[in-house]
């Protein structure tokens, strides 16, 4: 794989079997699989002024329990990385891995002195003086999720800047970082609405810290930079408030029977642990392409994660997608075998 490389690439893959979209069970996209109602007509959305961004900016504020002036919003969660790591100034970051695979490429793009950390192996591990220490919250691409007490015990004591990347937390009951922006000046906690909410394609990254800090990553941003249609879509989701605790339910039955189909499976050697919308496994025998080969005539995709660090060819991501999704996964396993 190519080094950065992500999965998803959908309609390459239907092109490659000479099939259509549709026809794909795309389980290497950890985009939640359960849609919000969207009730509001795109016709008719007045597109010819400049966009405000106030009720944008309140709705996600209530969303998080946070004031509006304690986040910031960007084009994206990977634009929101890649601001932060170039005006925070930094000399050297810490990646907690394997994580998302953006925070080592903006590390090296803007010249940090980087270290990796392999979190299975030895999360206690040192952290460098003043370091920016980056962590994943349901981590990537495991779903692990960690009680962070004692890791924020080292990283302050170390006058670290954190970052927790908080993707996937939509998707479990955990508590979130949010508690100890009043406890700790130089922490931010990112939030991605769009892997929550099933719209990657609506580019809003939401970053939260304290006032000020906000206010100086404000001073680099542009006057507009979300469209009309990224904001009332993300307002109309959220609009839908039983969508938390229905998708949440979904998410999790159907992650029961994906987990079970693995275990079962004598191609699967270990299935961990996930608190996310998708599980990380490491195969018995086979390398990830190869078992990405054998799935292909039955059209499904899964993620290689041989590129991300700490792991090697024998780890794949498989997301949590329909019942039916899980059906034809078991069966295409069976016949495998």
């Amino acid at each position: 794989m190519k080094t950065f490389e992500h999965g998803g690439q959908i309609e390459k893959f239907a092109f490659d079997l000479g099939c259509k979209v549709s026809e794909i069970i795309d389980l290497s996209s950890n985009i939640n699989f359960v849609k919000p109602q969207i009730n509001i007509d795109f016709n008719t959305l007045d597109i010819s002024s400049y966009p405000t961004y106030d009720k944008l900016y309140k709705k996600i504020a209530d969303n998080y329990a946070v004031e509006s002036s304690e986040i910031e919003l960007f084009n994206g969660g990977s634009s929101a990385i890649f601001t932060l790591f170039k005006h925070l100034d930094l000399k050297s970051c810490t990646i907690y891995s394997p994580a998302y695979l953006e925070y080592k490429k903006a590390s090296l793009n803007f010249g940090y002195e980087l270290d990796i950390i392999n979190r299975f192996d030895d999360i206690t591990a040192p952290v460098k003086e003043g370091s920016f220490v980056i962590f994943v919250n349901p981590s990537t691409p495991d779903g692990k999720y960690y009680e962070l007490e004692e890791l924020m015990k080292t990283w302050i004591k170390k006058s670290c800047t954190i970052l927790i990347d908080e993707s996937f937390l939509d998707f479990c009951d955990k508590p979130s970082a949010i508690k100890y922006l009043k406890s700790y000046d130089k922490l931010y906690i990112l939030k991605s609405m769009t892997k929550f909410y099933s719209s990657a394609g609506i580019r809003v990254g939401t970053m939260v810290s304290r006032k000020e800090n906000i206010e100086k990553l404000k001073r680099f941003e542009p006057m507009w930079k979300l469209s009309q249609f990224d904001s009332n879509y993300l307002q109309a989701a959220l609009d839908d408030k039983l969508f938390k605790s229905i998708s949440k339910a979904i998410n999790i039955k159907n992650k029961i029977e994906l987990e079970n189909i693995l275990k079962n499976s004598n191609l699967v050697e270990v299935v961990l642990e996930s608190s996310a919308n998708y599980v990380l496994i490491k195969l018995a025998s086979l390398k990830a392409k190869e078992f990405q080969e054998k799935l292909k005539p039955y059209k499904i995709m899964v993620r290689d994660c041989s590129n991300f660090d700490c792991l090697d060819e024998k780890y794949v991501r498989v997301a949590v997608k329909s019942s039916t999704a899980n059906d034809i996964l078991s069966e295409a396993l069976k016949q495998i075998c």
